[in-house]
């Protein structure tokens, strides 16, 4: 990948301009002046113009990914903020949202501050979740409104539940205050014991302890009901099971402020793909039954599901060559993300191109009460230009984490960045 500043007038050429918040397909030209949107279509711009040339490909918004690990401060041999910012970039992610498990946890105003101060040298735009409780022990509250006011845009536990209902209830109230939604990870631990797959027919063949899909569908429902009894805003992060989606469908007809996010992994894999025991796809919550898979497609499509996030967790090789049952939880999925859910989604299940743009980009950023209208005259341009039709392998070489723990390598990708914008630098994806 190739970074380089972008010159004062910038010209994208020829492409096919995507905005999903306009919702206008259109070949046209993109005039970016000092780093900014000046006009699109009929542009008019100096000769002395950079023009790239994007004949054939799409040009949109830069994605954003609101669930995000980026292990600094305390596990910077898996991922600091820059390699993250690398990653991210190859993805045609300009923006995003790391949870709080970090080492120090991110707990008080001073790591919020840490964060945006060390967010300041990335070339991607990074926004800190502050944990819900001190030392995510799920006992005792943070000062949430503090944090708020050094830039928290959400709270989490995440890596952890809460399963203190009383302390669930308070964080949604508290929040709710503050206008920011609450994101809990949805597994009961008494459930989960230490499951490391689906439970299922599999899981049995293999005889690893397992971890049924009630696990995630039982703590979902009590949040959505504290949810609806506190008329807070809830985030339900990487949802896996179809039981789970029937709970959310019922409660998103009682609570508009329930929204909820599908991971690329979870459309794309089963549990059947555990059968060579890849540690890469040992992850929380778990990879689960082909069935649960077309229920995740299929509330994509009805929108049901909300938006893309990646929950990229890098862990070292030495972490993940250890057994199934010792290995940690988690994959990256930052530089595969977009080949994965077009392939997915566009390609296999026939959803149309914008909708799945969307919810890669304006979906994400409501959410937050982020800005979703980027292609505006005098908004900073953070873009993504793509080949919406290629088909590629990724490899290792394709990887800017530090961290390689993909069980992408080797898979056949459709969709692929070519060029991302953000902070007035141009990201030319080699």
């Amino acid at each position: 990948m190739k970074i380089s500043k972008l010159n004062k007038h910038t010209i994208l050429k020829g492409g096919t301009i995507l905005d999903p918040k306009n919702k206008i397909k259109k070949k046209g030209d993109i005039y970016i002046k000092d780093g900014k949107i000046k006009s699109l279509f009929n542009v008019d711009a100096p000769k002395t113009a950079t023009v790239i040339n994007c004949e054939g490909l799409i040009i949109t918004h830069g994605f954003m990914d609101i669930h995000v690990h980026f292990r600094e401060p305390g596990r910077e041999d898996k991922e600091t903020l820059d390699s993250g910012s690398m990653a991210a970039l190859k993805g045609g992610f300009t923006r995003v949202c790391v949870m709080p498990n970090t080492d120090p946890p991110l707990d008080s105003p001073e790591s919020m501050r840490y964060i945006l101060d060390r967010a300041d040298e990335c070339p991607i735009y990074i926004h800190p979740i502050g944990s819900i409780s001190k030392g995510q022990e799920g006992k005792e509250l943070t000062e949430m409104g503090e944090m708020i006011a050094e830039g928290a845009v959400a709270f989490s536990d995440d890596g952890l539940p809460v399963e203190n209902s009383r302390v669930m209830r308070n964080a949604l109230e508290y929040a709710n205050m503050f206008g920011v939604p609450i994101i809990n990870h949805a597994e009961d631990l008494c459930l989960k014991e230490d499951g490391v797959m689906h439970e299922g027919n599999i899981s049995t063949q293999l005889g690893l302890k397992s971890s049924p899909g009630l696990t995630e569908s039982n703590m979902i429902h009590r949040d959505l009901e504290l949810a609806y009894l506190t008329n807070s805003s809830l985030h339900i992060p990487h949802v896996s099971s179809s039981r789970s989606i029937e709970h959310i469908r019922v409660m998103k007809r009682k609570n508009n402020d329930i929204t909820v996010e599908v991971t690329p992994h979870h459309l794309f894999f089963t549990d059947e793909d555990l059968t060579d025991f890849d540690t890469n796809l040992k992850v929380a919550p778990p990879i689960r039954s082909n069935s649960d898979r077309k229920a995740l497609i299929n509330a994509v499509k009805d929108g049901t599901i909300n938006c893309i996030a990646t929950d990229h967790a890098p862990h070292t090789s030495e972490e993940k060559e250890k057994t199934f049952d010792l290995a940690p939880f988690g994959m990256i999925g930052l530089e595969s993300c977009f080949g994965v859910v077009n392939k997915v989604l566009v390609k296999e299940n026939k959803m149309k191109l914008n909708e799945l743009i969307q919810l890669l980009t304006c979906n994400p950023r409501k959410i937050l009460g982020f800005n979703h209208d980027l292609f505006k005259p005098g908004v900073e341009a953070e873009i993504a230009v793509i080949d919406a039709n290629k088909k590629w392998v990724f490899s290792e070489n394709d990887i800017s984490s530090k961290s390689k723990n993909s069980p992408f390598i080797g898979k056949e990708m459709n969709g692929k960045i070519v060029f991302t914008i953000a902070k007035g630098h141009l990201s030319k994806i080699e």
